[in-house]
């Protein structure tokens, strides 16, 4: 929650039964060290001089958890070495755990110049936001402070529509969530809350100041979960923003506590941290509009193919789910109706470019595929029919990465902002027209970005984890499509029938 955890400073992905290194923080354990390297497969943890743990096989969050631990404890490591010609070959690897401060998962900001369909140049801002962080503690993180940060300089680059991402945001501070819708809307409720005894108490908006009053859509996914659906929720129901992404949310409505076993513990004699604690939940979420972001999650407006757009991630796929329900509706004053933002029109406009998008006709066959894999739940131990599995895999990559190459699509120009660039004059350009070409003449295969080429969930922190620096923005047709969505908003906004250009 305070953008901080203690481990070795590496992102782990789960491949073919190993736990691989995917990237390693600068200045953490593993990165000083030296010895770790990315592509090196983890086999087996030990905590200090204890034997090891075979972790092959193993799910990633609990090979995860291993490696985790206290500051200054000692945890070994045995892996295959990313350059190993015998796949026999191990190394032993000891590092001590230290605190890791995770800069990637702050929010951070895009600034992308594109041309709209007369071929005139617009300025649209891009806000990343993986989760609703807060310092519970020393109060030196806080979500809104940062992204009121960001607001304020893509406001001063006059941006004419803003994008929030939380494809990736799983959640975390509910106060975070309403101060920050806040910024987006003038006063009013924002969500509320039923106890175990039934009584229903409403959250509103701290803050009757509006930090962004402009053209707004949030982009979602299935991972899209909890704080981040009472964000998308309230917009949606304000009649504020646009919702593009999968067809729901997560749908986690519910509100956890923690209890310490150590309270009863005591009762008999002894009392220890080792004790553990119970996970309770105890109340649930309610939209103003008075519906449970329970199981159903946020519904987008306008749903864009996605390989994480499937029923088994969500709510509604885990043990003993509770239900969805409803209470009564809030009182609350819309921003705008549904008409007012086109939703419609924006429907139709891109479901037409989806059909022609030959990203999208990747992220279909994708789909299909994923969904016989998930279907008939096997996999072949026939190794003939197994190396022509890997063999087709290569081959429809590699025929992919070609035909990428040989369009000549104009890229925009992009500008990255973040807490610690937003007061700087100069800002780092990250993608420029002509860069992708640059790269076909290099030999350098654009990279293609997780979300849309492979199974969501795939990827953990141990200790620190990035979705890369965003030094080279990947293929990600969800973007492309929805900054087309915003060029249209913009400019439908900007007709005579504007209802809300008084606000």
């Amino acid at each position: 929650m305070g953008l901080s955890l203690v481990g070795i400073g590496a992102m782990l992905r789960s491949e073919d039964g190993y736990a691989k290194i995917e990237s390693l923080v600068p200045g953490g354990p593993a990165q000083v060290d030296g010895r770790l390297k990315v592509g090196d497969r983890i086999t087996a943890v030990a905590q200090g001089q204890a034997d090891y743990v075979d972790v092959r096989e193993m799910r990633l969050d609990k090979v995860v958890e291993m490696i985790r631990g206290k500051k200054g404890t000692r945890v070994r490591l045995l892996a295959i070495p990313s350059d190993a010609t015998d796949p026999s070959r191990r190394k032993n690897v000891e590092l001590v755990r230290d605190e890791i401060k995770l800069k990637d998962q702050e929010a951070r900001a895009d600034i992308i110049i594109r041309k709209d369909e007369n071929g005139d140049p617009i300025k649209l801002g891009w806000l990343t936001l993986p989760s609703f962080y807060a310092d519970m503690d020393k109060h030196q993180k806080s979500t809104t402070r940062d992204v009121l940060a960001l607001l304020k300089r893509l406001k001063k680059e006059n941006i004419a529509g803003l994008v929030v991402d939380l494809r990736r945001n799983g959640g975390g501070s509910l106060e975070e969530a309403l101060s920050l819708t806040g910024l987006f809307l003038k006063s009013g409720p924002i969500v509320q809350t039923k106890d175990y005894n039934g009584s229903i108490r409403i959250s509103s908006d701290p803050d009757a100041g509006i930090a962004y009053s402009g053209p707004l859509i949030i982009l979602t996914s299935r991972q899209s979960a909890s704080a981040s659906e009472i964000f998308a929720a309230a917009l949606q129901d304000y009649g504020r923003a646009v919702i593009v992404g999968d067809k729901n949310t997560f749908g986690k409505g519910t509100v956890q506590t923690i209890l310490p076993i150590g309270r009863f513990a005591s009762l008999l004699g002894s009392h220890s941290d080792e004790d553990g604690a119970l996970k309770l939940t105890i109340q649930k979420f309610y939209r103003v509009a008075g519906g449970s972001t329970q199981l159903h999650g946020v519904a987008s407006d306008i749903v864009l193919p996605s390989l994480s757009d499937l029923p088994e991630f969500g709510e509604s796929a885990l043990k003993n789910a509770l239900p969805y329900d409803e209470v009564a509706k809030a009182k609350y004053t819309k921003w705008s109706d549904t008409h007012s933002l086109f939703v419609d029109q924006l429907r139709r406009r891109s479901e037409e470019r989806a059909k022609n998008d030959p990203e999208f006709h990747y992220v279909m066959e994708d789909m299909d595929r994923l969904r016989h894999k998930i279907d008939e739940n096997r996999i072949t131990l026939n190794e003939d029919v197994r190396k022509k599995e890997i063999q087709d895999d290569k081959l429809r990559k590699e025929t992919r990465s070609k035909e990428r190459l040989a369009r000549n699509q104009e890229e925009p120009r992009i500008y990255r902002v973040t807490l610690d660039t937003v007061d700087k004059p100069n800002l780092q350009l990250i993608m420029y027209p002509g860069k992708l070409a640059e790269a076909k003449k290099n030999g350098v295969t654009p990279k293609v970005d997780p979300e849309a080429a492979s199974d969501a969930d795939s990827d953990l922190i141990a200790g620190v984890g990035t979705e890369g620096d965003g030094k080279e923005p990947a293929i990600d047709p969800e973007r492309d499509e929805t900054l087309n969505i915003l060029t249209d908003l913009v400019e439908l906004s900007r007709g005579p029938k504007t209802a809300s250009t008084n606000h």
